[in-house]
């Protein structure tokens, strides 16, 4: 019944954890869940308040612009330059997306011939792997190990790899690993990709999550780089509009334009109502950002210091609400968690092959609940 390309994609990660973590509840289990990375705090009240003003105008009913509505790219353009620097032109250099996801998924059907490759970083967020599949791609993982601070080495590829190679996924601050990127790497990116034709594509959602004083930069800075990458971003962990899927490319407007032919022909483009709701979190005031950095600094605090107390190696993340944890075995590790302990930790394997001998948690519920995952680990033993 199904295409062949059906049998190589692995279950989704996430949609799993789902169904393991509802058929415990079923069971009548309080579950605990630090798995999935989806913000708990509340989308900013003045953006809410402008998606109902916006889904009430009949104006906002019909089709929207494939592209984005003007207003948004220039809200998108104007943030990108006050942020980071980095002037786009809204016409050409900006693309409204479904969340990062939508973008993800979708830029590989774009430049990827079947049997070309896509390096992927591993551990690494799965659709970056999915995405190369569904392209008929063949997926070259990078190694991300602690000792190069989980930063991939690019002197390791292959030269035939390289010079089959199509795209290359980053991702700092990263997901799962939580690191940062180091000086120069990006640099050594650009230099890479101009010698070997290759598209970078920069998931940079994270950006804005950050603490201690580091500020994220943007792919987009590198000299360089707007020669052959685009950058990915969300108003998912920012504004904690998970929900709501609305984000944007930006960068090298023949990549840009690359990725818009492809989703003019497979959606219609992002409601004009979140839209205008996306414009005024990234025009309005910021204070939900740094309040929502302060909320996770402190969990991190207490999780880092449990998990420390109880015997673990860990280091405090300086961005993104995860911390990545080595353990013997990821999956029994995730799996005792969750049967005995009705804690739910994401296993560093589905991630990739990079993944195993890790757990990630998310900071994504309460301290005080942390703090209880934390009592339930110390009665187990862990």
């Amino acid at each position: 019944m199904y295409a062949e390309r059906m049998g190589k994609l692995p279950p989704y990660l996430f949609a799993r954890i789902d169904e393991l973590k509802a058929k415990k509840i079923r069971e009548g289990f309080d579950v605990i869940d630090l798995g999935v990375g989806d913000p708990d705090l509340p989308t900013p009240p003045h953006v809410v308040e402008e998606a109902c003003r916006a889904a009430r105008d009949p104006a906002n009913h019909h089709y929207p612009s494939y592209a984005g509505m003007p207003e948004f790219r220039q809200a998108v353009a104007g943030w990108y330059r006050r942020r980071f620097g980095v002037e786009l032109d809204p016409a050409t250099e900006v693309l409204a997306l479904m969340g990062s996801k939508d973008g993800i998924a979708h830029a590989p059907e774009a430049f990827v011939d079947p049997g070309s490759y896509v390096l992927v970083p591993s551990p690494g967020y799965p659709v970056y792997r999915t995405s190369t599949l569904f392209a008929e791609g063949r997926v070259f993982e990078m190694p991300l190990r602690k000792e190069n601070g989980f930063l991939p080495v690019l002197e390791e590829i292959p030269a035939d790899v390289a010079d089959a190679a199509r795209i290359m996924f980053l991702n700092y601050p990263n997901n799962p690993t939580a690191a940062v990127t180091l000086p120069g790497f990006f640099e050594s990116a650009v230099e890479f990709a101009r010698e070997h034709d290759i598209v970078i594509i920069h998931d940079n959602a994270y950006s804005e999550i950050s603490y201690d004083g580091y500020r994220a930069p943007s792919f987009l800075e590198t000299d360089g780089a707007m020669d052959v990458a685009i950058e990915m971003h969300s108003l998912s962990k920012t504004f904690n509009m998970t929900g709501w899927r609305v984000g944007m490319a930006v960068g090298n407007r023949e990549i840009i334009a690359g990725l818009a032919r492809v989703k003019t022909n497979v959606d219609s483009g992002v409601f004009d109502a979140v839209q205008r709701a996306a414009i005024a979190a990234l025009t309005g005031p910021e204070d939900s950002v740094a309040e929502a950095c302060r909320i996770y600094r402190e969990r991190r605090d207490t999780l880092v210091e449990g998990l420390r107390a109880l015997g673990f190696s860990v280091e405090p993340p300086k961005a993104t609400f995860y911390v990545w944890m080595a353990v013997d075995d990821c999956m029994a590790f995730a799996t005792r968690m969750l049967d005995e302990a009705g804690i739910v930790v994401t296993p560093g394997i589905g991630f990739g092959s990079g993944g195993e001998g890790y757990v990630r948690f998310a900071l994504t519920r309460s301290t005080g609940r942390i703090r209880e995952a934390l009592e339930r680990m110390e009665e187990l033993g862990l």
